[in-house]
């Protein structure tokens, strides 16, 4: 028989019972549209993630131990958004008869508030200007230095007994155990000159891989210098890779449950048309042929479902791809959100071809159980039955 036929007599079989394929189809459309939609809010949540941990401080790749004469500009590449050049120094802040050892970071204060987030999470005070001789301290070392906004602190270079006075410009609170304990900030030129520890944050445009940047980093005499956000924050990694785990799992479980619905309905459709497949049997049609009729009717209509709901999802996203999802109430004490809490869905492959390729699978699956009940049934027995 040919499969002209089949595909032919397997749209007329769907489209005659349209009350079990609107029910069936409709079904699939909402597993589809929400799994599509859930899915985007996934990466989105990852993206959120990614976007506020590197985009408080860190940037998205490292470079330590720098030479002091190389000149950041060295460092732009294609997609690269913005390079930060900062000095490390260990000193001690001294204030009364308090002394607290840290470690300085020295910045370039208007490329750090036009690239950073940390500015945001000043709580007293403000930010550090350019070229003033200022601190911009966490609040857990004010409180153990017993200092606030407009105190004078005493720091200590070593290994001389080097002193300089600076005075406190703001106190911030990150939540963030590496940001709020043991460093302190201050502007480039605001300490005498040292040998310090060179280092450069890289700052990327969205949707650029830091791994290629990263190649094209190790090309150069101290490749072994940079890193990407990936090894300083593995955990954050870790987070990641669970979300798509988490919601590829959840993907199985509710196609799982859809095929059981859909391979039940096909039984039923099937009983309720039995006399036809008897005649068709009576006729010659041979078991292969009745598996692939079965098979034909399931995954036609799946495909038009998943179509469906693949565009519906879509839809979805796009309608908070600009505004996003505002889950601050939520994430306000979670650290991977500490500047934003707004999640914005992202259609990718995974979230757009997963689903409804999911669907396909599963519902191929559930053919099995209406075509085994056809095809183990003989044809004189179904005509006899009617």
């Amino acid at each position: 028989m040919k499969i002209g036929f089949i595909l032919k007599m397997a749209v007329l079989y769907v489209w005659r019972s349209r009350r079990s394929t609107l029910v069936l189809g409709l079904m699939i459309i909402m597993a589809v549209a929400a799994l599509v939609f859930l899915s985007s809010l996934a990466v989105g949540t990852n993206d959120a993630m990614i976007r506020n941990s590197v985009g408080l401080f860190s940037g998205h790749i490292v470079a330590d131990n720098l030479p002091p004469d190389l000149d950041p500009a060295q460092l732009q590449r294609p997609g690269v958004r913005e390079v930060l050049w900062r000095t490390r120094r260990p000193v001690r802040l001294r204030h009364q008869e308090r002394v607290e050892s840290v470690l300085l970071c020295e910045v370039r204060p208007s490329e750090e508030k036009a690239a950073t987030a940390l500015w945001k999470k000043t709580v007293s005070g403000r930010y550090l200007r350019d070229g003033r001789p200022e601190l911009f301290l966490s609040g857990a070392v004010a409180d153990l230095l017993h200092v606030s906004v407009g105190q004078t602190v005493e720091v200590e270079i070593p290994p001389g007994p080097q002193r300089v006075a600076l005075s406190i410009c703001g106190i911030y609170r990150t939540g963030i155990s590496s940001l709020d304990y043991g460093i302190a900030f201050a502007a480039q030129n605001a300490l005498p000159a040292a040998e310090s520890n060179f280092s450069a944050a890289v700052f990327i445009e969205e949707g650029t891989d830091p791994q290629t940047l990263l190649a094209e980093y190790r090309r150069l005499p101290y490749a072994s210098r940079f890193t990407a956000w990936m090894d300083f924050m593995p955990d954050l990694k870790q987070l990641v890779e669970l979300n798509f785990v988490s919601m590829s799992i959840v993907m199985v479980l509710v196609f799982a449950v859809v095929a059981l619905g859909i391979s039940c309905a096909f039984i039923i459709f099937i009983l309720k048309n039995i006399r036809e497949h008897g005649i068709l049997k009576a006729m010659g049609m041979l078991p292969s042929e009745s598996v692939l009729l079965i098979v034909a009717e399931v995954t036609l209509l799946t495909l038009a479902a998943s179509a469906t709901g693949t565009g519906a999802g879509a839809l979805a996203v796009g309608a908070l791809a600009r505004t996003g999802l505002d889950l601050t109430a939520l994430t306000s004490h979670n650290q991977y959100f500490a500047v934003s809490g707004v999640i914005f869905p992202r259609l990718t492959p995974y979230s757009l071809w997963l689903p409804p390729a999911l669907s396909l699978l599963f519902g191929l699956l559930a053919a099995v159980w209406p075509a085994l009940y056809v095809v183990r049934e003989k044809a004189a027995e179904i005509l006899r039955s009617i």
